[in-house]
C-alpha cells in the first residue's frame, strides 16, 4: 500500500533540524537515545546508541537501511512503551502531526491511557504529537532531555497545554523556538521546536526564543522571553503566542486589558456558531429555484452562507437584494418542527434530492429529519476565518447565517455607562487597534494567513474604541498587530 504521508501524519525532517536537535540532545556517546516515531531512521542515523520505533513498515525498513547500527522497532509507539522497561539518557525527533480526527479508534485509546497513567490528561481534540512527547519524556532517566519539532499550535492549542504542564512540572528546563520562516514548504502548518532539559526537575518559567528562520548552530537561539508560568496559565489561559510581541506592546495591551472599563465581547453579547443544515445543496436554493418549486415564501429564509458575504460592517435589505438578483442560493428552507408541511414542499422533500438528504448524517439523526435547528437572526454576524481581520457585521437585513460565521447577540446593556449597548458602538470598538490585535491574541492561525476565531476566543475579545487611547498606545499596537499578521504570513 503506498505511503499517505497526510494520513500518517509524517512530514520527514530537513536534516540540519534533525542534526541539531539530536547534537543538543546527545551529550555522550554512550548516550541512549529514543525517536518514538522514528520515520525513515533520519534521527536515530544520527546517533548509532538509538533505539526508533515505527509503525509504518516501509519506514522501518527505510530506517533500518539508512540507520544500521540502531534498533528500529516495527510497532505502535504506546504499546512498546508500556511493556519496554529501558530508560533513556535523551528523546528527540518529529512526532506524527495526526489530527484528532484522523488520530482515532484503538490507537488513540490506548495513546491517552498512557498519559493518563502518568496523571496527564487530553481532550478529545488532542492531535497525535502532544501524547506521543509526553510518553517519550516518560521514558528518560532522571537528567534526561527531550528535542522535537512541534507544530506551532503549541502556542495557543488548548490540548497542548496538559503537555506544557507536564513537562514544567518534570523538567528542570522548557524551551520553545517559534521559527517564522516555515519548516516544511510544502506544509502550511507552522512548526516551532521544543527542548526540555534535567528530567525529574521542575521549573516556575517557560523559555521562548524567537526566530526569522532557523540557523544551525552549536548552541540554541537566545532566549527572548522568560515566561512565568503563572503568567501563562492565568493572564493568557495557557497561550505562548501572545509572547511573540515586543514587551512593550504586550504590555501596553495587558494594561488596557487590565482597566476597570474594559471590557470582553462575551461580557456583553452572546457568541455562537450558526445553524448546520447537514445538506447545504439541498436546504439552500437560489430564488429561481424556489419558484420553479413554488416554494412559500413563509418557508425561505435569506441566510449568509459564508465570510464572503460580509463586505463591510452591515449587512441590510440592499444587499439581500443583490445576493436575490444575483440568483445566488442564499434562502434557507427552513421548515419548523410542527409546521403543516405544504405540498409544494412535500414534493420537494420527496425528490431524489430530498432522499439523499434524509439519509445525510446529520439529518437522519434529527427528527424530523428536514428541520434545520438552531436557526436564529442574530443581530450581528462575525466571520469564523478570515484573511486580514475578522469582520463583525451589525445584521439589519435579519438574516440567518451558517455555522460557516459566528452568531452574536447583544445582552442587556453593560457596554457603556448608560445602560445601552449600540450596534454602531460595537462595531467602532471591534474594528479599533486594541480590537483587531485582541483579535490576533486570543483566535489562532490556520496556516495560508488565515485566523480563526472559536466562540470561546471571540468571547475574550477585548473591546476599546479608539477614542479612549492616546496616539502612542495606538501606534504601539498598530506595530503589535503587523507583527502578529507576520507570524501568521497575511500577504
Amino acid at each position: 500500500m503506498p505511503r499517505d504521508s497526510k494520513t500518517l501524519g509524517a512530514y520527514f525532517t530537513p536534516e540540519a533540524i534533525a542534526a541539531a536537535l539530536v547534537r543538543w540532545a546527545v551529550r555522550n556517546p554512550a548516550d541512549l537515545l529514543l525517536d518514538p516515531s522514528s520515520g525513515d531512521g533520519r534521527f536515530i542515523a544520527l546517533h548509532p546508541h538509538s533505539v526508533g520505533v515505527e509503525r509504518d513498515p516501509a519506514s522501518v525498513a527505510e530506517a533500518a537501511g539508512r540507520a544500521p547500527h540502531a534498533t528500529v522497532v516495527e510497532a505502535d509507539f504506546f504499546t512498546w512503551a508500556a511493556g519496554d522497561r529501558r530508560r533513556f539518557d535523551c528523546a528527540a525527533g518529529n512526532p506524527p502531526f495526526i489530527r484528532y480526527q484522523r488520530f482515532a479508534g484503538v490507537a488513540r485509546r490506548v495513546a491517552l491511557e498512557y498519559c493518563r497513567r502518568l496523571g496527564v490528561t487530553f481532550s478529545g481534540l488532542s492531535s497525535s504529537w502532544a501524547p506521543f512527547i509526553v510518553a517519550a519524556a516518560s521514558k528518560l532517566r532522571p537528567g534526561g532531555r527531550i528535542a522535537f519539532v512541534v507544530p506551532a499550535e503549541i502556542g495557543h492549542a488548548p490540548y497542548a497545554v496538559p503537555l506544557l504542564e507536564y513537562l514544567i512540572a518534570n523538567f528542570g528546563s522548557v524551551h520553545v523556538v517559534a521559527i517564522k520562516e516555515k519548516v516544511f514548504p510544502r506544509l502550511s502548518e507552522d512548526c516551532w521546536l521544543l527542548f526540555a532539559d534535567n528530567a525529574g526537575c521542575r521549573t516556575d518559567n517557560i523559555r521562548l526564543s524567537k526566530i526569522e528562520r532557523f540557523v544551525p548552530g552549536a548552541s540554541l537561539p537566545p532566549v527572548a522571553e522568560q515566561v512565568p508560568v503563572d503568567a501563562w496559565r492565568t493572564r493568557w489561559r495557557g497561550r505562548l503566542r501572545p509572547f511573540l510581541l515586543p514587551q512593550h506592546v504586550r504590555c501596553t495591551y495587558e494594561r488596557m486589558a487590565a482597566d476597570s472599563d474594559a471590557v470582553r465581547l462575551g461580557q456583553i453579547a452572546q457568541v455562537g456558531i450558526g445553524y448546520v443544515s447537514g445538506a447545504n445543496s439541498f436546504f439552500h436554493l437560489r430564488p429561481s429555484e424556489a419558484e420553479r418549486l413554488g416554494i412559500p415564501d413563509e418557508f425561505l429564509l435569506p441566510s449568509i452562507r459564508n465570510s464572503r458575504y460580509v463586505a463591510g460592517s452591515v449587512i441590510d435589505d440592499a444587499d439581500v437584494g443583490n445576493w436575490l438578483k444575483r440568483d445566488e442560493p442564499v434562502f434557507l428552507l427552513r421548515i419548523p418542527p410542527r409546521a403543516e408541511v405544504p405540498g409544494a414542499v412535500r414534493a420537494y422533500l420527496d425528490t431524489a434530492e430530498g432522499r439523499r438528504a434524509k439519509a445525510a448524517y446529520k439529518c437522519r439523526h434529527r427528527t424530523p429529519w428536514y428541520t434545520v435547528p438552531d436557526v436564529r437572526r442574530p443581530e450581528f454576524v462575525l466571520t469564523y476565518m478570515s484573511g486580514k481581520s475578522p469582520a463583525l457585521a451589525v445584521n439589519r437585513g435579519r438574516c440567518t447565517c451558517t455555522n460557516a460565521l459566528l452568531a452574536v447577540d447583544l445582552r442587556s446593556g453593560l457596554f457603556d455607562g448608560n445602560g445601552a449597548v449600540s450596534g454602531e458602538r460595537l462595531s467602532t470598538a471591534w474594528g479599533s487597534a486594541a480590537g483587531r490585535l485582541s483579535c490576533e491574541l486570543e483566535g489562532h492561525p490556520l496556516g495560508g494567513g488565515m485566523l480563526k476565531l472559536e466562540p470561546g476566543e471571540a468571547r475574550n475579545v477585548l473591546l476599546v474604541p479608539d477614542e479612549g487611547i492616546d496616539r502612542r498606545d495606538s501606534g504601539l499596537l498598530q506595530d503589535g498587530i503587523e507583527t502578529m499578521r507576520q507570524w501568521r504570513h497575511v500577504g
